[in-house]
This record gives structure tokens, C-alpha cells and sequence, in this order.
């Protein structure tokens, strides 16, 4: 501990930036500073450690041996002391961390939110929107929203809802088709990320996957949506995803039939973290708020634990 007397904190902050992020740019809009602050900081530490840490060639900055040696060192620091420092929030009854995939965050819960914000004011909702894994009893996030097959080990885990799929595209394109056969005539919009197939809708009407064309391809599945709605062919969409395409009228789904993929939403805890009463309200509402914006009557498909 003697040797942090010497060295300010938030010099090493810098120092792990810039050499995990590989800039200073990139560092300074992480930490919220100025690139001017940032150089400032990490010039400040080469001169109290008496090494140099970056080599300087041509605007760009090269992490030294020392660097690479401290590294990862200083990037678990910096790991242990957000963590604890997230302690303070963990068993608040004012204030919850909800970590959640980008498509669902951005497709269907900030449509939502407001929605519990007004039935529980008193509550503020940080979003963490990624798709990692996260262990709520070790890191800041109070819960997490992630589809799967379940269960989780060493963790509270709460089944939600049953994921339903079902084909939408956009208005013009749903007026060609009559019959289930007929999208074997449209380009299929395919997400090679998807944790299902269109064997799972297909198997309805007794068809094979060899009756779909080829079409374009995302990454992603909120650019899968959009590309229906341009226009650009049939996508098998799940409910959270869509809903409020098809209710906009922005795509239509050609058939009723939306069989379950065998994944369902979870709401996940941590076993060690408190059971607070921000954690309860949210859990509630989130069950009926799924419920109730994608059409289904209460309780089907639900599971109450």
C-alpha cells in the first residue's frame, strides 16, 4: 500500500484506459475528461513512477513493457474498486440496475419503462444494455433480463414468458401472400445470430426450410425488423421484437399461428444479493407489462413462481 502514496489514483485510471482502450481519445471519452487531461494524467504518472509508459510515434500512443506489465493488473483494481464502490447502491429501495440485450432494451423496454416509472416514481431504472454475461452478485447489476432455456445455477432465476415466433414483412409484400407456401416465393431476412430456425413455423403447415429464397442478412435482429419494414423481404420475428411494428402497422403478420421456440424470458438475480422491495416492483410489473403489450390473455404461456 506504501507504493500508492506516491502515485496519484487517478493517473493509473488514465494509464489502464489508454492502454486498454489503445488511445487517448478513446480513454478520455470513457472517463468523461478532456484528451488534454487524460495526456495530463499519464505524463503526470511516467514522472512519478520515473519510467516511460507509452512510446510516442507519429500521434499515436505504444504501450512500453512497463505497461504491458501492468496492465492487467491495473485494469483488476479498477474492476474491484467499481464493484465495491457499487456496493452503496446494492439494497436501495430507490434505485435499480436492470441489465438487458440491446435488441429488447432498444425494441421493447424503453417503450415500456415509462410505464413503471409512473406506477412507482419513487424508483429510478438504470439500463445496462449488452449482451454479456453478468453475475449480479458480484457486479453492480440488481437484475438481469436474458432469453434462454434455463435454469441457472447459483442464481434466482424467474420465468416470465415463453418466446413465440411468428413471419412479418411490410404491408406491400404481405398482399402477395395467400397461403403459408407462398413466402417460399419472398426473400427470407435471416439473422445468423438467431437461436431458432423457420423449421420450428414450418413444421406447422407440414413445410421444409428448402422452400425459402435467399435474402439479405444481419447481425442483428432490430436491423432484421427494419429491413421488413423496407420492404426487403420476410422476417421471423419473436413478439418483443415486433410488437409494436405490427401494431403500428409498420409490418403485418400474415397468419395467427406464433408457436413457442422452446426459449422462454427470464428475470435473473443474484443469491447472496438482497431481496428488496424495488426488485419485487419491477419483477411484478415486468410480468404483466409483457403480458399485456403483446396481446396474450393473462396467464398464458406464464409461469407464476
Amino acid at each position: 500500500m506504501k507504493n500508492l502514496n506516491r502515485i496519484h489514483l487517478s493517473g493509473l485510471r488514465a494509464v489502464e484506459a489508454v492502454g486498454r482502450l489503445g488511445s487517448i481519445k478513446a480513454a478520455a471519452d470513457e472517463l468523461g475528461v478532456t484528451v488534454g487531461a487524460v495526456s495530463q494524467q499519464v505524463q503526470k504518472t511516467e514522472a512519478q513512477l520515473g519510467v516511460q509508459l507509452f512510446e510516442r510515434r507519429n500521434r499515436a500512443l505504444l504501450p512500453t513493457a512497463h505497461v504491458l506489465a501492468m496492465q492487467p493488473h491495473l485494469t483488476s483494481a479498477m474492476s474491484s474498486l467499481s464493484t465495491a464502490i457499487a456496493t452503496t447502491e446494492r439494497g436501495r429501495e430507490d434505485a435499480l440496475t436492470i441489465s438487458v440485450a440491446p435488441v429488447f432494451a432498444g425494441k421493447w423496454l424503453v417503450w415500456h419503462l415509462k410505464n413503471f416509472s409512473k406506477a412507482h416514481p419513487g424508483i429510478r431504472v438504470r439500463v445496462e444494455a449488452t449482451v454479456d454475461l453478468v453475475d449480479p452478485d458480484t457486479s453492480d447489476v440488481d437484475l438481469c433480463i436474458r432469453v434462454g432455456n434455463g435454469p441457472y445455477p447459483g442464481l434466482n432465476a424467474e420465468k416470465l414468458l415463453n418466446q413465440r415466433i411468428f413471419p412479418v414483412c411490410s404491408p406491400a409484400l404481405a398482399r402477395e401472400i395467400r397461403e403459408p407456401r407462398d413466402i417460399g416465393k419472398l426473400p427470407i431476412i435471416r439473422d445468423p445470430g438467431q437461436m431458432f430456425t423457420w423449421k420450428t413455423w414450418l413444421d406447422l403447415f407440414g413445410l421444409d426450410e428448402s422452400i425459402l429464397q435467399d435474402g439479405p442478412t444481419f447481425s442483428d435482429g432490430s436491423l432484421c425488423l427494419d429491413a421488413a419494414i423496407a420492404g426487403q423481404g420476410v422476417f421471423l420475428a419473436w413478439e418483443t421484437l415486433a410488437v409494436y411494428a405490427v401494431k403500428s402497422g409498420q409490418v403485418i403478420a400474415p397468419f395467427p399461428e406464433r408457436p413457442a421456440t422452446g426459449l422462454a424470458y427470464w428475470l435473473i438475480s443474484g443469491k447472496n444479493a438482497p431481496r428488496t422491495k424495488a426488485k419485487q416492483a419491477f419483477g411484478v410489473w415486468l410480468k404483466e407489462e409483457l403480458q399485456a403489450s403483446i396481446g396474450r390473455p393473462k396467464g398464458a404461456d406464464v409461469v407464476t413462481e
